[in-house]
């Protein structure tokens, strides 16, 4: 493989697990302010299927309701925002050596593999409903496809070396 191929098949790694990490903080940051959104979203729901209108308003009761009487189980939310962030920490080992660290590259695929299970086996047992349920597989769908594609100009630079 030709150097300049090379630097670009890097640059290419980069930015897509630069994407990632992204994605992974801001989705660990909206577990912050989760009564705002809900707010938020229930208020701009009038578009969305009856059946959705009426879930996101049950979310934002409870929560409310939760954070009015019991705030410190948000607590527990927070340390959801917080694992997601710490987990986007990770993912700098291979910003700076991808062949090295492809283990996190894995490792972040078999987590987004885990989702499916986690949503369809504690979705029933925690009443939510199906389509929620596939809406959290579609973070475990989504998340994958920039790591998968990560993994597999990882394995080609690899060669190259």
């Amino acid at each position: 493989m030709i150097a300049s191929d090379t630097i670009r098949l890097k640059q290419s790694i980069k930015r897509w697990i630069l994407l990632f990490i992204l994605f992974l903080i801001l989705s660990g940051i909206t577990a912050f302010p989760i009564e705002t959104e809900l707010s938020f979203l229930t208020n701009a729901s009038s578009n969305l299927p009856l059946l959705m209108q009426k879930w996101l308003l049950t979310i934002y009761s409870s929560v409310k309701e939760t954070n009015t009487h019991y705030p410190y189980l948000s607590y527990g939310t927070d340390w959801l925002a917080f694992a997601h962030i710490i987990i986007a920490v990770a993912f700098i080992g291979p910003l700076k050596d991808p062949v090295k660290n492809i283990w996190v590259i894995q490792f972040g695929m078999i987590a987004c593999v885990m989702v499916f299970p986690l949503a369809l086996v504690a979705g029933p047992i925690r009443h939510i409903p199906f389509f929620w349920q596939m809406i959290d597989c579609s973070f475990g769908l989504i998340g994958i496809i920039p790591l998968y594609i990560c993994y597999k100009k990882i394995k080609k630079l690899e060669f190259t070396q």
